[in-house]
């Protein structure tokens, strides 16, 4: 196997000279650097990893927690820190924490036991004892999809500076949550609906929180009151949402129009809407939070709030690096814009003509009126 130092006999110049190109530690003279990156592919050399993180104390390797397996919005999130990752020479250690605080603080752990120079996490409901072990090992972490207490929020877009006086901070990288979902309100209620209900996630996670949030403006913009019995909690997984669905569904005077909070919500909630024989959009509107591949596959196609989940993912390796780089920097948060992709499962005809609902939704209202009729408020 070739070694460095016959890579600097070919190439002509010394070992320091191959180790600068190589690591990029020290400008070296294009046609020189030329001359060893030639020589590396004729030799066909493979640097050690192992013996330049002895050198540098640095493994060019990132440390990656996030539920991918049980969540597909993480799927995509994944591939964008892949993608970023791979960009500018560093290599990916997954491990999957399933949202358990426990399970998060071993995965975790691990991954530090690999010296990963850095980690990023998507925190789970009860992030406690994870941020405890990163403040307390001083790893530099990028909390992903989902903020922690104690962090100041950064606005859309952009990023805000924590004090420089305040406790341990991280930074973090998420889309926006409130202000989407309280469109999808407004637009429901600009159909004429006046019961509209939410299926929630997990709580405890600051996404389910933001998007309640979001929700009780969509209905204050939209002049509606606020009713706790049409909100619940379907655990951002399917089985949950199919449960929550069906409590809103039993209510004596049930919602004509739902919001749900994530994808995998959406599923359980059609399932439960499909088990009592209810049509979208005739029998209920649907919008839900998270685009994915094949919502516009469903029939209805499905109205949705999209993030940029690999962008995501993308800019966390990208702030990641930047805290390699610089240690002592400010934590920061950066919010990334959610985009509104208007189908038909609100009620809209395909034409994507918004204001009122289509005609197929209003002839089977007029014609079946219904617990399920808009406006029918307790």
């Amino acid at each position: 196997m070739p070694t460095m130092a016959d890579v600097a006999r070919s190439a002509g110049v010394s070992v320091a000279t191959v180790s600068h190109v190589l690591n990029g530690t020290r400008p070296v003279l294009p046609h020189t650097r030329q001359a060893v990156l030639d020589a590396v592919d004729e030799l066909g050399y493979t640097p050690n990893t192992l013996a330049r993180s002895l050198v540098t104390s640095r493994t060019r390797s990132i440390g990656l927690a996030v539920s991918a397996i049980s969540n597909p919005y993480f799927t995509e999130i994944l591939q964008g820190v892949e993608a970023g990752a791979l960009e500018h020479g560093y290599s990916l250690l997954i491990a999957d924490p399933h949202d358990d605080p426990d399970h998060e603080c071993k995965v975790v752990q691990l991954l530090h036991e690999r010296r990963v120079d850095g980690m990023i996490v998507a925190p789970s409901a009860d992030p406690r004892e994870l941020v405890s072990y990163l403040g307390r090992h001083r790893v530099p972490t990028v909390f992903l999809d989902r903020v922690i207490d104690g962090v100041i929020e950064g606005v859309v877009g952009g990023a805000v500076e924590a004090p420089a006086d305040g406790p341990q901070r991280f930074d973090q990288v998420c889309a926006e949550n409130t202000e989407p979902t309280a469109r999808l309100v407004t637009h429901l209620a600009g159909l004429g609906h006046r019961r509209i209900g939410l299926v929630a996630g997990l709580p405890g996670l600051s996404t389910t929180a933001e998007r309640i949030t979001g929700y009780r403006q969509g209905l204050t913009t939209a002049g509606l009151p606020y009713d706790d019995d049409l909100v619940v909690h379907g655990d951002s997984e399917s089985a949950g949402a199919e449960r929550a669905t069906a409590t809103l569904l039993s209510l004596a005077a049930p919602p004509t129009a739902l919001v749900t909070a994530n994808n995998a919500m959406t599923i359980g909630t059609l399932r439960a809407l499909r088990d009592r024989g209810l049509s979208v959009p005739d029998d209920l509107a649907l919008c839900c939070f998270d685009d994915f591949a094949w919502a516009d596959l469903f029939s209805p196609r499905l109205t949705a709030i999209a993030q940029p989940s690999r962008e995501i993912g993308a800019q966390a390796v990208r702030v990641l690096l930047e805290r390699l780089a610089a240690p002592d920097r400010p934590a920061r948060t950066v919010r990334l814009d959610c985009t509104f992709v208007h189908r038909t499962s609100c009620g809209c005809p395909d034409s994507g003509e918004r204001g009122r609902p289509s005609q197929s939704s209003q002839s089977s209202q007029s014609s079946q009126p219904s617990q399920f009729e808009k406006g029918n408020v307790s």
